[in-house]
C-alpha cells in the first residue's frame, strides 16, 4: 500500500486529517480556534491548475495535487435534482445578444436536445442568457463536456474540450481523499457557495446539501480539512450555527456583498467598510479568514507592485488569516511591469513568480493560483 511507504508522521497527519476525531474546537472563540492545517503559507488550487487543463474538471483538481497544491477549490452550483456539482457560474454557457457565445464551460450548445433550456434570468441583479445547471438533473449534465471558459487568453487548454466530465462534489471529495493516501499528505478542499441568495430565492439552497455532504465524508467538524467561502455574508453567519468548519469571507475592492444590498439597499456595508478594523473584527465573530482580492493587499501602483496596505496586519490583529486571490500567469492578469518582454500578446506568460514571491513576502497565510507550480517553488524556496 502506498501509504506505508511514505514517512509514518507524514501519513499519520494525513490520516488524521481524513477522519473524524474526538474533540472540537466550538467552544472557543470562532477566529481563536486551532490551525493545525493547513500549512503557512497555504497553497491553494484556484478550480484547480486552470492555468494549465479546463477549470473545475477532476483533470485540472489531479494536476494541481501533482504540482503540489495544498488544497484544491471547487465552485459549488445545484442541479435540478439537488445534486451539488463545481462550475465557475451556474450559467455553463453564456449568448451575447447576437446569439453567439461569450463564454462557456460546457458543450451545452452544441445539443440540440437542450436547445429549449436556453433562458433569460436574472442572477445577482444582472440579466444572463444562456444554459443554467439547476435546469439540468445530474444525468442530463453528465452527457455535457467541459471546455476552456476563456481560450483567447489559454488556448492550450481548449485542446482538452470534449475530453472531461462535470464534476459532483462527492467525486472532488472522493480525488482529495484518494490523494491524501496516495501522497501521504493532506489535499484539503476550499468550496465556494456561488450566488447563495439567487439559490435560496428558487428553492434550492446550496448550504443544507453541502454540510450533508461533509456530514457522509465525516468531514463537518472543526479540524477537517475544509474551508467554506463566500462573497456574501448572511450564508456565513448562518453556517457559522451551523457547522465548525472553518468559514471564510470573501472580499473585493467595490461595491457590497449582494444580499446585504437586497436588505440595505444603498445603506449596506461596503466590501471596503468590511476590510476596516472595526469590519475585520466583525468578521471574527463569525468566520476564521478573508479572502481579499489581490490589489487590497498589494495594489498596482505606475505598472508594478505598490506597499503593501495593511490588511493583512489588521486582518491577523483580528485574529484572522489572509488567503489572497488570485495570481495567474498570463500577461492579462499580471502589473505591466512584470509581463513578458517584448509583450506579444495577453495570453503570453510573464513573470509570475515575481509576483508570487511579493505577495508570499506580505506575511498572507495563504494564495490562491492558477498555476501551483509556480507557488509551490516560490513557497519551497521561501522556507
Amino acid at each position: 500500500m502506498v501509504l506505508l511507504r511514505s514517512c509514518k508522521k507524514t501519513v499519520l497527519a494525513s490520516a488524521l486529517a481524513w477522519m473524524a476525531l474526538a474533540g472540537s474546537a466550538q467552544a472557543q472563540p470562532v477566529a481563536a480556534q486551532a490551525q493545525a492545517w493547513p500549512p503557512k503559507p497555504a497553497l491553494i488550487a484556484h478550480r484547480g491548475a486552470s492555468a494549465l487543463r479546463p477549470e473545475h474538471t477532476l483533470a485540472a483538481y489531479q494536476k494541481a495535487i501533482d504540482d503540489g497544491a495544498d488544497l484544491i477549490e471547487p465552485d459549488l452550483v445545484i442541479t435540478r435534482d439537488g445534486v451539488l456539482v463545481a462550475r465557475h457560474e451556474n450559467a455553463i454557457a453564456i449568448l451575447k445578444a447576437d446569439g453567439t457565445i461569450q463564454e462557456a464551460t460546457t458543450d451545452v450548445a452544441d445539443h440540440p436536445e437542450f436547445a429549449a433550456r436556453r433562458t433569460t434570468k436574472t442572477i445577482d441583479g444582472k440579466p444572463i442568457t444562456g444554459w443554467f445547471v439547476e435546469d439540468f438533473t445530474l444525468a442530463e449534465l453528465k452527457t455535457l463536456r467541459a471546455r476552456e471558459r476563456i481560450p483567447q487568453l489559454r488556448p492550450a487548454n481548449a485542446a482538452y474540450d470534449g475530453q472531461f466530465e462535470v464534476p459532483t462534489l462527492q467525486e472532488v471529495i472522493a480525488l482529495a481523499r484518494s490523494q491524501s493516501e496516495r501522497t501521504g499528505r493532506t489535499i484539503g478542499l476550499y468550496v465556494e457557495t456561488k450566488h447563495p441568495s439567487y439559490f435560496q430565492s428558487i428553492g434550492q439552497p446550496l448550504e443544507t446539501p453541502l454540510l450533508e455532504i461533509l456530514a457522509k465524508n465525516g468531514l463537518n467538524r472543526a479540524d477537517a480539512p475544509v474551508f467554506i467561502q463566500s462573497f456574501e455574508v448572511d450564508n456565513l453567519r448562518a453556517l457559522h450555527q451551523q457547522t465548525p468548519v472553518r468559514l471564510v469571507q470573501l472580499l473585493t475592492p467595490k461595491g457590497s456583498p449582494f444580499d446585504q444590498s437586497l436588505r440595505h439597499g444603498a445603506q449596506a456595508r461596503t466590501y471596503a467598510q468590511m476590510s476596516t478594523p472595526a469590519g475585520l473584527a466583525d468578521i471574527a465573530t463569525y468566520a476564521q479568514a478573508v479572502g481579499p482580492s489581490k490589489t487590497m493587499v498589494i495594489p498596482n501602483v505606475d505598472g508594478g507592485h505598490g506597499q503593501p496596505t495593511a490588511l493583512v496586519r489588521d486582518a491577523h490583529a483580528a485574529g484572522l488569516q489572509v488567503h489572497v486571490w488570485t495570481l495567474r500567469p498570463e500577461n492579462a492578469f499580471l502589473p505591466e511591469r512584470l509581463k513578458g518582454q517584448p509583450v506579444a500578446q495577453a495570453s503570453q506568460r510573464g513573470d509570475a513568480r515575481a509576483d508570487m514571491d511579493a505577495f508570499l513576502r506580505t506575511g498572507i497565510d495563504g494564495v490562491f493560483t492558477d498555476d501551483p507550480a509556480v507557488g509551490r517553488a516560490a513557497i519551497t524556496a521561501l522556507k
